[in-house]
């Protein structure tokens, strides 16, 4: 890059300063918001956090393999992941438990996904309960209380009625006395007044056949597929109706067998009992899952927030079977009600649905729009469900990492303290103010003036890199650990080689006789090209241990990958633009001997011909060429006058072809 394709250098130096200064406005109006802080979020090593040891069960009783609980580790961690968490510790605990430890205060969202880690399934609905049988007997009962003291009401009415209009005989007053102080009396013996528990309500709710028993025999049905009533009993019904999926402890989730009929609690507590049956699709065929807004078939957006699923080449297969079963329910759920045989709540209706049910419990309930007439075949699925956007991103997390081999018992959850803490904090950032300081020494003694852009350089490089780790707290939960303070340290390192780089070949050029605009446009042509390959590699090392590695070497990799970043862009957009700033003031552009470009301390090859091309500068810095060629035509003769007798005339000579050369170059310079 010529210094002609470099224009304005000083507006792009403001420009940069610029979206800096923008960047701090940005996150200091995030702070007075409440939406983020100034300072980075901290990891585990210097804030604490939440720790969960999870023991693991298998549905069947089978042993836990090393594999299995590798894959569980590695789920968990997608699903913390996901949910923007970073710098989270997730590893094996004594023999078969998994301790997971999160940095601050983790939301309820991303506890509940550590929290629930059982396999995922798609079961079809036999049946769904509104409530239990305490709730319906309760109901009754406060039914027949209401209808009793409705009835005594009127009783003691009617007694005081009567008694008004025959208030002449004591018969009557003492009628009227015993009705007003025993009003429910007669009201009683003429309503029931029975009570009935909880299991006299569910044993009369289960009693399909109406015998008066509870049968664990299967009922009669005429398929034989999952959705068959075939799978359902009495038992199983007056086991439903005796749930109580409001109580805490219902709400906690356990592994099921998939191959049977199971009860399940609708996971959002709001007392809905499902009756589910066997397994048709489990969660390890779903290839992806996404959340986003609705696209219609015209292909407008709306503003409802939907599910979108991916099965791989098996659930394919098992959804199109799924389809087109509960299809075929929905429709004739639709022609018995148009034929008054059934209503839209009759158990037909109820089995055109599915569930996905997690950790045993339901977290959805959904059956297909009147608009899906034939099996789906393409293993793409929509789900809708009137999502905010927060519920529509767990569940599509739910479904992408709700897949692991084991379901989990909470063995224990609390708070855990720093490991490390602020104090190690403190210590890491004085040696790197340490380093830093030695740097700033190293500079003004190896490169004089230009130490000042090299300083800087990092001064703009720390404070966009710490905008930069901030912002990333803030967007994506990223955590500052200990070793990314390390990679921050480190970074001040690889930036001083791009400014050592540069500040070399720009000395080299001087060396070799160019002006000072000509060694800094055709040094940065070659420093730039090797500061590219440089940053490059250090990105790619740092990119590959960022994917390789987990916990506190990611969170090296991390940083070191922001900071390499903010280096490259420190070097171009301002450290090149400063040096040929720099160049229109006296102190460089003249090359003093503290400028750390003057060319006699660096050993310039031709004096005369760095002093043809001082003058050209000169020009290019607006200096007046006049006054310039009499000062070196003053020292030239004090020389002289120095200089012994015979070397006189050679030295004459020498001094005209110096004097001829400036006069061709001043002519040069006023023509362009």
């Amino acid at each position: 890059m010529s210094s002609n394709k470099l224009k304005h250098p000083g507006r792009r130096l403001l420009a940069l300063l610029l979206v800096i200064v923008l960047g701090y406005v940005a996150l200091a109006v995030g702070t007075a918001t409440g939406r983020t802080q100034m300072t980075p979020g901290l990891a585990l090593d210097l804030e604490g956090g939440t720790q969960i040891i999870l023991t693991p069960t298998t549905s069947d009783g089978s042993e836990i393999t090393d594999e299995d609980l590798d894959q569980a580790i590695e789920i968990i961690r997608q699903r913390v992941d996901a949910t923007g968490v970073s710098e989270a510790q997730i590893s094996r605990q004594g023999g078969n438990n998994i301790m997971v430890s999160l940095p601050g205060t983790p939301s309820e969202e991303t506890l509940d996904l550590v929290r629930t880690s059982a396999v995922l399934y798609f079961r079809p609905v036999l049946r769904i309960l509104q409530a239990g049988a305490a709730t319906y007997a309760e109901a009754q009962n406060n039914y027949v209380s209401s209808l009793a003291s409705a009835a005594a009401t009127d009783a003691a009415t009617d007694a005081e009625t009567e008694a008004a209009t025959d208030a002449e005989t004591e018969a009557a007053t003492d009628a009227a006395t015993e009705a007003a102080t025993d009003p429910a009396t007669d009201a009683a013996t003429a309503l029931p007044t029975e009570t009935v528990t909880a299991e006299e309500m569910a044993t009369t709710l289960a009693d399909v056949n109406g015998d008066g028993t509870i049968s664990p025999d299967p009922l009669e049905s005429t398929s034989d597929d999952h959705s068959s009533d075939a799978w359902l009993s009495e038992q199983l019904i007056y086991d439903a109706y005796m749930t109580d999926c409001t109580a805490a402890d219902s709400l906690t989730g356990e592994a099921q067998d998939p191959e049977s009929a199971v009860i399940s609690c609708a996971r959002d507590g709001s007392g809905t009992i499902y009756i589910l049956g066997p397994a048709d699709i489990a969660g390890t065929d779903i290839a992806s899952a996404s959340s986003g807004l609705e696209t219609t078939s015209q292909g407008t957006t709306t503003n409802n927030w939907v599910v979108s699923l991916e099965f791989n080449e098996a659930g394919t297969k098992a959804f199109a079977d799924v389809s087109e079963r509960l299809i075929a329910y929905r429709d004739a759920a639709s022609a018995a009600a148009a034929t008054g045989t059934s209503d839209a709540g009759s158990a037909d209706s109820q089995k055109a649905q599915f569930a996905i049910v997690l950790d045993g419990l339901t977290i959805m309930s959904s059956g297909f729009n009147p608009d899906v007439t034939t099996a789906i075949t393409d293993g793409r699925v929509q789900i809708s469900g009137s999502f905010t956007q927060a519920q529509a991103n767990t569940l599509a997390n739910q479904l992408s990492f709700g897949s692991l081999p084991l379901s989990f018992t909470v063995q224990s959850e609390q708070r855990i303290s720093a490991t490390l803490g602020t104090e190690q904090l403190r210590n890491g950032l004085i040696a790197g103010l340490i380093g830093f300081f030695l740097i700033v020494v190293y500079l003004a003694w190896q490169y004089r003036g230009l130490g000042v852009v090299a300083v800087a350089s990092l001064l703009v490089a720390a404070a966009g890199t710490y905008l930069v780790i901030a912002l990333l707290s803030w967007s994506m939960g990223y955590r500052l650990s200990l070793a990314g303070v390390a990679g921050l340290i480190i970074a001040i390192g690889i930036t001083m080689d791009s400014f050592i780089v540069y500040f070399e070949r720009v000395r080299d050029e001087v060396r070799n006789g160019r002006t000072l605009v000509a060694a800094v446009d055709e040094g940065w042509q070659h420093a730039r090209r090797t500061i590219i390959v440089s940053d490059s590699v250090n990105l790619l090392a740092a990119v590959v241990l960022y994917f390789l590695a987990v916990g506190g070497v990611q969170g090296f990799a991390f940083t070191l990958g922001v900071t390499t970043v903010v280096d490259l862009a420190v070097i171009i957009l301002f450290t090149h633009p400063m040096m040929v700033w720099i160049l229109r003031f006296r102190f460089f552009g003249e090359g003093h001997r503290l400028s750390g470009l003057d060319p006699e301390h660096l050993g310039a090859r031709s004096r005369s011909a760095y002093r043809g091309g001082l003058l050209a500068t000169a020009a290019a810095s607006g200096g007046s060429l006049a006054r310039r060629r009499a000062q070196e035509r003053r020292a030239q003769e004090r020389a002289d006058a120095d200089a012994p007798q015979g070397e006189d005339q050679n030295r004459t000579v020498a001094v005209d072809g110096v004097e001829d050369a400036e006069d061709k170059s001043e002519k040069e310079n006023e023509q362009a």
